[in-house]
């Protein structure tokens, strides 16, 4: 009862008409730069940042929420209509969906992934308001030594989930975490790295870290690629509505979808590149009709889409009860949280419950606004997919300089958001995440606090890291992370999949 008794005072929050409109131009912002491929909600909520440090952090928090959840929407008009999918969690979509819009079923297409979109969204918020508070009354037991244990976690699981390999992603990790050193010693009250610059004595900042490498390494890269070929974008031809077959076909694949994208999407690796596979393959075996698969089958748009929207919904699980991100655009979200001063974890739901519940009673709303918006606009979505490409990344340039220098108006804060805008580029360039530099960047000093106090309370003994059953457990899980694709390519021959950036 005590869920439902703050849930409702989340939905007094998220109504409040201040919060509404924050809910309504996160959903449309984020169905946006959805439907543009290329430009993911990671990208525009670390374009956002520099210049919503000033408001108030439960309308920023939710604008944010509803560009991710907008973002994902989005993603699968670009999948259906242009046959590239403006997210890598739409990847799947695309499959059934272009050859339904080629076939003049476009409308149909668009309808259940928007309806199938909202009933998982919906549901999987369901899921997260009722699981978030025994992830946090477990997670209150923690001493040091298991949140240690739990961001070397963190570490090893965004590692491992993001990139083509686990190298790589470590690679990135460690990047991340070389930055985390820099300011002053909080122990000890000594600077390091600093090389006498007096703007890095408080560290890099974030939000320059994030601006950097989303906005300026994908602008640099996308000029770096040249001239692209035409793309085709495919008419929506006659109703945008489902008839009675339609929705015959696509109820039971929205459930599966839900069923499957949840559970994964809640776990420390999770993501929703993997339910949004596991769901095509299974709505292939369970479709009375599996010709028609590879010709446009509506199961093959309606299952995916439900897993993809409900796995965004359970990456808000560990985000908020543990404070770890396990996509891009959370770890965006998590630099949110710390712009305003804000831990997400288990203290976060007794220090500010009004700010945690009423960002996920805003999930509610945005889930119900994004309905509403998305097929009445199909045609506007579908006239944002001719904009020029250099007129597009012109403008998130500019944006990107102007918003850094807004938030932190600095010749060394811009020099750096050049330096790393640079550094996102080679990474993007010889295939390195990006997510773990700047996870790296948030959790690096935590863990480092974390560690020194267990080894005050133990003084000095390391053997107090491995003594608590908590922490042996997360270690292990680390372990599976780490060694799990290696152990799947030995008994299998098959590379395991791995996670993209984009989400």
């Amino acid at each position: 009862m005590d869920t439902f008794a703050a849930l409702g005072q989340g939905l007094f929050v998220a109504l409040q008409p201040i919060n509404l409109l924050f809910a309504f131009v996160g959903v449309m912002l984020g169905t946006a730069v959805g439907v543009l491929p290329g430009i993911g909600p990671a990208l525009t909520v670390a374009l956002l940042l520099p210049i919503t440090f000033k408001l108030d952090p439960a309308g920023s928090l939710i604008m944010f929420a509803g560009i991710y959840y907008g973002g994902m929407y989005g993603g699968s008009t670009a999948s259906i209509l242009l046959n590239t999918p403006g997210e890598s969690s739409s990847i799947v979509t695309a499959l059934e969906g272009n050859k339904m819009a080629r076939a003049g079923r476009g409308g149909p297409a668009l309808a259940t992934a928007a309806i199938g979109s909202f009933v998982a969204g919906t549901i999987a918020t369901i899921g997260l308001a009722l699981i978030a508070p025994t992830v946090v009354d477990i997670a209150i037991s923690f001493g040091p030594e298991d949140y240690f244990a739990l961001m070397v976690l963190a570490f090893t699981t965004v590692s491992a989930a993001f990139g083509s390999s686990v190298t790589r992603g470590l690679t990135s990790l460690f990047i991340g975490l070389s930055l985390g050193l820099i300011g002053i010693d909080l122990q000890s009250g000594q600077a390091r790295l600093s090389f006498g610059i007096p703007d890095l004595l408080d560290g890099v900042e974030v939000t320059t870290l994030a601006v950097a490498l989303f906005a300026i390494g994908e602008t640099l890269s996308v000029c770096a690629a040249g001239s692209r070929a035409e793309e085709v974008i495919e008419p929506v031809k006659g109703s945008v509505f489902m008839n009675r077959e339609d929705w015959k076909r696509s109820w039971r694949p929205w459930l599966r979808g839900t069923v499957l994208g949840f559970p994964i999407g809640a776990m420390p690796a999770g993501g929703a590149e993997i339910p949004t596979f596991l769901s095509y393959a299974l709505e292939k075996r369970l479709c009375k009709k599996p010709d028609e698969f590879g010709n446009g089958a509506i199961e093959g748009v309606a299952g995916p889409e439900a897993a993809n929207n409900a796995a965004a919904a359970g990456v808000l699980v560990p985000l908020l009860t543990l404070g770890l991100p396990t996509s891009a655009t959370a770890a965006i979200m998590l630099a949110g949280f710390q712009q305003y001063g804000l831990n997400p974890g288990p203290l976060l739901f007794t220090t500010n419950p009004d700010l945690v519940w009423g960002l996920i009673a805003s999930l509610f709303i945005a889930n119900g606004m994004l309905l509403v918006l998305n097929l009445p606009l199909v045609g506007l979505w579908v006239r944002l997919l001719a904009i020029p490409r250099p007129w597009l990344y012109g403008g998130i340039l500019v944006f990107a300089t102007l918003g850094t220098l807004g938030a932190n108006p600095s010749l060394v804060e811009l020099g750096m958001l050049l330096v790393f805008g640079l550094l996102g580029y080679v990474l993007r360039r010889y295939d390195y995440p990006i997510a773990p530099v700047v996870v790296g960047l948030i959790l690096g000093p935590l863990a480092e606090q974390q560690l020194r106090r267990a080894l005050a309370i133990s003084v000095g003994d390391p053997i107090v890291l491995f003594q608590s059953p908590i922490a042996l457990t997360l270690y292990a899980l680390s372990a599976l992370a780490l060694f799990g694709p290696l152990i799947f390519y030995l008994i299998t021959g098959h590379k395991a999949p791995v996670g993209g950036d984009e989400d």
